[in-house]
């Protein structure tokens, strides 16, 4: 498969990274076979969060038995330092290793956020310290909100190296500010800041539970994904086209193997390719911002 270097980190991650989320629905034994799949087809960069109910623990053994073949992305929901560096303790012991190669603040959505993640006592500075002392590599920020708080934060943060948004062709068509995403990505890429797109297999919304019970969801995914290999393999060659430096691949186990394959198999689609793929997504609705607030 593919690399691509991640920003400054010195990391060529392969253009799939795999969201480990899709081991929370296995049992032990199953979560063992599917991250054995995805180490071969080459994948080297795993992303996973302590709010991935059990992603963390079922991806421990497989993890430390493949340490260094693995660069490991993790994240936490806390903002300010005490938390910070509680919810890292905790993922280091779950996970069973010494280091996090990416450690990033997952799901930034307002502004008041931003302002405690930078004050004196807020979260980057138990990063910092983390990083100081060798249990974290390097710094990273998540976000399916508002594309102008992301550009607000790689303008306030000058050590991040990693920035994880929505990008797909459904974002792409919208074209106003709410979804310009792209403005975030060339920002990110002037910065010399490594780029991982999520939601790039978003359909549309899930029907209302009244129609469509949570339970009955065909995929464990947050949005309705697309599901067939062409247009599994369409969506990852249009958002790897953007030049982000890697897809995160979806939540649900049953698709882990389809976007592999489409991994294996990227092409760098021309322009009228990629717009030809957002016209086909333009009559989707966007999953992004609104839908995916969890």
């Amino acid at each position: 498969m593919q690399t691509r270097p991640l920003g400054t980190t010195g990391q060529e991650s392969t253009v799939v990274t795999f969201g480990a989320i899709a081991l929370n629905w296995l049992e032990q034994e199953g979560a063992d076979q599917l991250v054995e799949l995805v180490l071969d087809h080459g994948v080297n960069h795993f992303d996973v969060a302590p709010t991935y109910g059990d992603a963390e623990l079922k991806l421990g053994p497989k993890l430390r038995e493949h340490r260094e073949e693995i660069f490991l992305g993790c994240k936490t929901q806390e903002r300010s330092y005490e938390g910070a560096w509680e919810k890292l303790e905790r993922s280091l012991d779950r996970l069973g290793v010494e280091t996090i190669d990416l450690y990033q603040v997952h799901g930034l959505e307002y502004d008041h956020e931003l302002d405690e993640i930078t004050a004196d006592d807020g979260a980057l500075r138990a990063f910092r310290e983390a990083k100081d002392e060798g249990l974290i590599e390097n710094i990273g920020l998540t976000s399916h909100g508002d594309p102008a708080l992301i550009l607000d934060a790689l303008d306030r943060i000058d050590d991040l190296e990693s920035v994880m948004f929505p990008l797909n062709p459904v974002v792409d068509a919208k074209g106003d500010d709410e979804h310009d995403y792209q403005a975030v990505l060339d920002r990110a890429d002037r910065q010399d800041v490594g780029t991982l797109a999520i939601k790039a297999f978003a359909g549309g919304s899930w029907p209302s539970t009244e129609e469509l019970p949570e339970h009955r969801r065909p995929y464990a995914n947050w949005y309705e994904p697309v599901d067939d290999p062409e247009t599994i393999r369409d969506r990852l060659n249009y958002t790897l086209s953007q030049g982000v430096t890697s897809v995160v691949s979806p939540g649900d186990p049953k698709l882990v193997k389809m976007v592999l394959d489409a991994g294996d198999r990227f092409e760098e689609l021309d322009d009228a390719a990629q717009r030809a793929v957002r016209e086909e997504a333009r009559h989707d609705e966007s999953p992004v911002p609104e839908q995916l607030h969890h």
